[in-house]
């Protein structure tokens, strides 16, 4: 996962992602409300870690924030000194999806932030297969049918496929996408993205006459939103 780590004191922060690094997690990290702001604009997370005291203003002001703004909201976790049963309830009643109390223990920050995910995301079906509207994606066997037709894709274009999907109306930036789907590649020319783009839109028809529009987010990367079939 990407994860956005809002935390001011710089020992605690790194001391934060080297755990969720070392458990195969991307972490990218802000010292203050202004930065996090500016970062959790920029690119697309999976969860957002925030301190309680921040420099110009607090982690309630991001709760409050990123609730407003960032539509689906990542889940939140509040990760805080404070451990009375008050801030508690205010953090969570302010949109935070969970709260531990510094200091944390590995073992626990990890299981809860694999819980956290685990509840924001949809059950999967008995079948092992998901279901979006005519579209039906098999994870297991990499296949993807249409309207009961089988669809060839590459490896490369079912992950990102099913990504989309599963972010429907959620907009994801190109850094987001390509690190989930080719990883670290230095090499990975700026055209692949767009060009794995084309070929889905046009096998899986992806266009507002069959239900939906797979479209460009100027300056941050694509959506794919669910339309009223023209």
């Amino acid at each position: 996962m990407r994860i956005a780590v809002v935390e001011d004191d710089e020992t605690q922060r790194e001391a934060l992602c080297r755990i969720l690094r070392s458990h195969g997690h991307a972490c990218f990290c802000a010292g203050g409300v202004k930065p996090a702001m500016l970062l959790l604009r920029r690119s697309t997370f999976d969860m957002i870690i925030f301190d309680w005291m921040l420099p110009q203003g607090t982690g309630l002001d991001l709760v409050a924030w990123a609730r407003t703004n960032l539509k689906p909201t990542p889940p939140i976790l509040m990760l805080t000194g404070r451990s009375d049963e008050a801030d508690m309830a205010r953090a969570l009643e302010l949109g935070a999806d969970d709260y531990v109390v510094k200091p944390v223990l590995e073992r626990l920050l990890i299981a809860r932030v694999t819980a956290l995910m685990r509840r924001s995301q949809p059950a999967a079906q008995p079948t092992g297969l998901e279901h979006f509207a005519s579209y039906s994606f098999d994870p297991r066997l990499r296949e993807v049918t249409w309207g009961g037709e089988q669809i060839v894709l590459t490896a490369k274009e079912f992950d990102l496929a099913l990504m989309l999907f599963r972010n429907l109306d959620r907009p994801l930036s190109r850094n987001y996408i390509l690190e989930s789907i080719w990883g670290w590649e230095e090499s990975l020319s700026s055209r692949t993205l767009d060009t794995h783009i084309s070929r889905i839109r046009s096998k899986l028809g992806l266009r507002p006459q069959h239900g939906f529009r797979l479209a460009p987010v100027y300056g941050y990367g694509y959506r794919l939103e669910e339309v009223a079939p023209s």
